[in-house]
């Protein structure tokens, strides 16, 4: 009859109504793609963070294995310059042997690269004597050196400094024609000449004073250089300084 139900059979499967699917969840908010690996690197691998770039360290510049030493023997590094105009004409570069030979002979104010301790060597080579004798007149001023440290005390670069400083003259002559009559002018010296003449007075002191001395060229120079640096009216250094201000000072 219609309407009746069947009876359950053994071993037969009572199908069971299908239910529907569960509705798919909602899209997540789209993430921002990564930008692309530099070209010539591989992509990092997907679900590991990616390593930072190790920072370089910066190695310390090496260090000279030994300190430059004038002579194998004085530090120039500690000496000062007192004088504005003078410090940069006055070659401080550390330096163990003061010979370049004429690395800046023919430059423009190639000079004032020179050391200073060659200038003094250079300014030696005076006369029959000296000229030309470039090794007797490097034995010459590292012998006054000796001799300066022994009797002052100090540094004799530092020595040398103070006597160029107090050789070096501020004024001097020059002459002007006015229709056929020349003047004299006083006018100030310009801090290389100034250099240059202290350089040339000191050298050419301790030359004359060598003459008919039983005292030997390397200690006529350190008495000069300590003379100078005293600012003593017994060096001939200050001597021509004085005169030569002196003159201008007549002339202005």
């Amino acid at each position: 009859m219609e309407g009746e139900e069947k009876p359950a059979v053994e071993g037969e499967v009572k199908e069971t109504p299908e239910t529907p699917p569960p509705p798919p969840p909602a899209e997540a908010a789209e993430e921002p793609t990564p930008p692309p690996p530099p070209e010539g690197e591989a992509p990092p691998p997907e679900g590991e963070p990616k390593e930072a770039k190790p920072v370089k360290e910066k190695k310390p510049k090496k260090k000279p294995p030994m300190k430059m030493l004038i002579f194998d023997r004085w530090d120039i590094s500690e000496v000062v310059v007192h004088d504005a105009g003078l410090s940069h004409y006055i070659n401080l570069t550390p330096i163990v042997i003061p010979h370049t030979g004429g690395r800046y002979a023919n430059k423009p104010f190639g000079k004032a690269k020179t050391n200073i301790v060659e200038r003094f060597i250079n300014n030696m080579m005076r006369t029959e004597v000296y000229t030309g004798k470039k090794s007797k007149a490097y034995k010459a001023v590292r012998m006054a050196m000796e001799s300066i440290e022994k009797k002052a005390k100090a540094n004799p670069i530092q020595v040398m400094v103070d006597a160029l400083e107090k050789a070096a003259p501020r004024e001097e002559v020059t002459r002007l024609k006015y229709g056929g009559i020349s003047v004299p002018k006083a006018v100030d010296i310009a801090p290389s000449r100034r250099l240059d003449v202290a350089l040339r007075s000191i050298c050419q002191g301790a030359v004359q004073s060598s003459f008919k001395n039983v005292k030997p060229i390397h200690e006529c120079l350190a008495d000069e250089i300590l003379a100078a640096a005293k600012g003593d009216m017994s060096s001939a250094a200050i001597t021509r300084k004085e005169e030569m201000e002196r003159v201008a000072s007549s002339a202005r």
